[in-house]
């Protein structure tokens, strides 16, 4: 059995987290907090191998709309990490260390140089090396007695006979954890980040080897490898496990399925979220869907002839007693009845998404007492969300061919720029964090553009369109038509399959990893700026220029092209006596 680092501090921190994370494969919605500790990591990562911007691309990505939040946490990107690139030698990044048993990647290895110049320049000690770990942490006590480093070196000499690791360090980055102040503005604010991060320093930390620690984890193995048990170890680091809805909050969605293999280009189930203006045509698109069943919020079933349930409060007058039904319960009833599956709908169809959202924060003020999310603490938010989405995931495992969700556009929120120019966020009309859980759930998020008479369906996704989904569409936009996004559909599926056939051979260019043009878009609808590279969007110029003519379909895909191949080809040979350790191009990192 493989074994890393990562697995067997998860079980001995937990063997309840172990057990879901390795054995049963549970995987979760990312997290969407701008300050994610793993989005975080992996920028930093990013940056010391690559540069500055590299890193807040990778940051961006990772998002489906970026807010004034996601701009000041790339601010401190921007300080930090050239101050802790200025702090470790040239080396060989990401250099893999497997066997049949241990798998992990040395951040840096270093070759180490000698104390005497020859020819006016340091030469390299053959097969020596220094060991370099990065860590966005301020908890730098807890890495002086981590083992991590210590198995590196271990393995790294027993895999590679003659080689030798002489140092091992933690180059430790701080975060800089500040808020805003009620009395200051959001210049203000990010002047003060600038401040602190400017006066923040990185540390670079030396350990010492000990063997007695690889043989701890030796132990470790064997107590994991043995385990036939596997309990809860609850503490405050539970607040932080993307497990903790399953754990402590008693989400049940762990049944397990039949021990065989899908086929995933099969798979009929479709889940999408639409959202566009109001009368853009999201309805009737909707509509097309084979046998659809309508929950509907805002009686807009004029022009459509699916037949429908009105997702409102149902009053009943019995005499003179009034019973009222709220709307939130009528859609909970209506999931149960539909997962009894006595019908032969094969469409479920919830338009607007927003307004059950709406009626559930309602039904939680009636059952809590309360007005707002404010007059119990805060508590209330998190009970509200935490309705929302665990109803909401068993619409989604309805045995329905299609489930689609239906919102409209919000374009009210601005983005501030680090130069203070705001652009438009165009996003669907939904509380934020709910907004991010619910694209983690659905196959594609889509938005319907009205130009006109001109109905489109786009995919197109950046730093202020929001977007996501388990899919990756090459395709941009296409007609409003129904034909065309099965087309679209299933080519992203097809596609989604053979990445799972060969993880290696994933596209570059996919559209949610694709670079982009440096010449922004100006959206019709309404008149937001999208497009901006994470250079622009970070430092915007100061005085207007003429944009630069762009690239048409075949030339843009033949410049990605060359790009690819550029990053894919393979470095100049080592010469015979001394080879070069191996290396790999960061994607993401799961020992």
């Amino acid at each position: 059995m493989q074994v890393s680092h990562s697995r067997v501090e998860c079980f001995e921190n937990c063997p309840f987290k172990y057990r879901l994370r390795y054995i049963e494969g549970l995987d979760t919605v990312k997290a969407d907090n701008p300050d994610n500790a793993l989005f975080l990591g992996t920028a930093l990562h990013t940056g010391l191998e690559k540069n500055v911007d590299a890193a807040i691309q990778e940051y961006f990505m990772q998002y489906p709309v970026i807010t004034d939040a996601h701009v000041n946490e790339a601010i401190k990107l921007e300080i930090l990490i050239p101050k802790a690139a200025a702090m470790i030698p040239k080396g060989f990044n990401e250099v893999e260390i497997s066997d049949s048993d241990f798998k992990g990647f040395i951040d840096l290895l270093a070759p180490v140089l000698s104390s005497t110049r020859l020819g006016g320049e340091y030469q390299e000690l053959p097969g020596v090396y220094d060991i370099y770990d990065f860590k966005y942490s301020n908890n730098t006590s807890h890495y002086k007695d981590s083992v991590q480093v210590h198995l590196y070196k271990y393995f790294y000499e027993k895999l590679n006979p003659g080689k030798k690791i002489r140092k091992m360090f933690y180059l430790c980055v701080p975060k800089v954890n500040t808020k805003q102040k009620k009395d200051e503005s959001l210049s203000e604010f990010r002047q003060r980040i600038q401040d602190e991060c400017r006066n923040a320093e990185p540390k670079l930390i030396e350990v010492e080897y000990d063997p007695s620690k690889v043989t701890n984890w030796l132990f470790a193995v064997k107590r994991m490898t043995e385990a036939r048990e596997y309990p809860q170890k609850t503490g405050w680091l539970c607040r932080y496990c993307e497990y903790n809805d399953y754990c402590q909050k008693g989400w049940n969605f762990m049944i397990l399925p039949k021990n065989e293999r899908r086929n995933i280009e099969q798979v009929q189930k479709k889940v999408i979220w639409l959202y566009g203006s109001p009368f853009s045509g999201k309805t009737t698109f909707a509509n097309k869907f084979p046998d659809p069943l309508m929950l509907n919020t805002d009686g807009n079933i004029k022009f459509v002839d699916a037949p429908y349930i009105s997702i409102k409060d149902q009053v009943e007058v019995v005499g003179r007693m009034t019973k009222r039904t709220m709307g939130w319960e009528v859609f909970k009833d209506v999931i149960s009845e539909l997962e009894k599956k006595d019908n032969t709908f094969k469409t479920i169809i919830v338009d607007l998404l927003e307004d059950t959202y709406e009626q559930c924060r309602l039904y939680m003020y009636d059952q809590m007492g309360i007005t707002h999310e404010s007059d119990d603490s805060f508590r209330a938010w998190d009970k509200v969300r935490t309705e929302f989405l665990s109803t909401l995931k068993r619409l989604m495992g309805l045995d329905y061919e299609n489930i689609v969700l239906i919102s409209h556009e919000d374009t009210t929120k601005d983005i501030t720029k680090k130069g203070g120019d705001k652009v438009t966020a165009i996003k669907p009309n939904l509380q934020e964090k709910t907004a991010n859980k619910v694209a983690g759930m659905v196959d594609i998020v889509a938005r319907v553009v009205a130009d006109g008479e001109i109905r489109t369906l786009s995919f197109k996704t950046n730093e202020v369109i929001f977007g996501g989904g388990r899919l990756l569409t090459h395709t941009d936009e296409i007609p409003l038509d129904y034909d065309a996004f099965l087309d679209v559909y299933a080519e992203a599926n097809e596609a989604a399959a053979q990445s799972m056939k060969t993880p290696a051979a994933t596209s570059k260019t996919s559209t949610r990893g694709k670079k982009k043009d440096s010449v922004a878009d100006v959206d019709k609808g309404t008149g937001a700026i999208v497009g901006d590279s994470p250079e622009e969007f970070m430092n915007p110029p100061v005085e207007d220029s003429v944009p630069s003519e762009p690239l048409d379909k075949e030339e843009a895909l033949a410049q990605e092209t060359k790009v690819a191949e550029a990053e894919d080809a393979p470095a100049d040979p080592a010469p015979a006596e001394e080879q070069k350790p191996k290396t790999r191009v960061r994607k993401r990192r799961t020992e």
